[in-house]
């Protein structure tokens, strides 16, 4: 059973390193390496047996701003593209997607209290970072179309597709839930400046998960229902929608970082 002391800890750093400014800071990179990423990303898609449907799958099964329009329009646009043409642009690509890694790593860094080094190195380390994280994402757009078609072939021998479909509507939000937490574990493992095992980015990548989706669904429960951002802000209330959710992930993802980090200084301790 947690001490009720660990939460009080964690509400301290998150006073202390000043989160919801780190939150906000990276959530405006993050929305100004979006749709890089979105392009390095279709750029692949020539390379991978996946089709244009299950990026647009994948984004709506993990965001809850589908209904604004903004992510899923900007991809049908860039799937339009010749992607060629864009695959020689990859260099500045890569730079522009690796702002958001950049973020979370000086946000990890500051959790652990180590130095925040802001030099070319750092920056590459943070293109390297970007690249590992799109095959990481890569793999998690593989693993629902892949455990799909296996599936589908092993029911079939035994003469069961329409009682599988069934089965893999309520498998899916389990994929959905392995997916974010094999990401958050990636990124938690390798994006501080410090020597850890995997397993030490275990708690906060499971603590990020279940708030990544509790707060999606909540999030998107709310705008659905209740808020009216589009009378407020007009044309541009789609975009509001999506900085507040950005905003409300980021948050999610320092915290995953302070509560690994917290842990860490313990296991020192003992």
């Amino acid at each position: 059973m947690v001490d009720v002391s660990f939460f009080r800890r964690i509400y301290t750093r998150i006073y202390e390193d000043d989160v919801p400014a780190l939150a906000a800071q990276l959530a405006y990179f993050l929305l100004l390496s979006l749709f890089p990423l979105l392009i390095f990303l279709v750029s692949l898609l020539p390379y991978l047996p996946l089709t244009n449907q299950d990026i647009i799958a994948f984004i709506q099964d993990h965001t809850p701003v589908e209904q604004a329009g903004i992510i899923n329009t900007s991809v049908e646009e860039v799937l339009n593209k010749n992607t060629k043409v864009l695959s020689f642009s990859i260099i500045a690509t890569l730079w522009s997607a690796s702002n958001g890694i950049n973020a979370i790593v000086r946000a990890f860094n500051k959790a652990y209290r180590v130095d925040d080094t802001r030099t070319i190195k750092a920056r590459l380390k943070s293109m390297l970072l970007t690249i590992a994280m799109i095959f990481v994402f890569v793999l998690a757009l593989l693993l629902p179309v892949f455990g799909k078609e296996i599936g589908e072939f092993l029911f079939s021998q035994f003469g069961l597709r329409s009682e599988f479909l069934s089965f893999w509507e309520a498998l899916r939000w389990l994929l959905s839930f392995f997916v974010l937490f094999l990401v958050f574990t990636f990124l938690y493992w390798i994006a501080p400046n410090i020597k850890m095992k995997c397993r030490n980015a275990l708690p906060g990548a499971f603590i990020a998960t279940v708030g990544w989706v509790v707060v999606s669904w909540g999030f998107s429960f709310y705008v659905s229902n209740f808020a009216q951002y589009t009378v407020i802000y007009g044309q541009i209330g789609g975009v509001i929608v999506l900085l507040i959710w950005l905003y409300l992930a980021a948050f999610i993802i320092i915290i995953g970082g302070e509560i690994n980090a917290y842990v860490n200084e313990q296991k020192k301790v003992c």
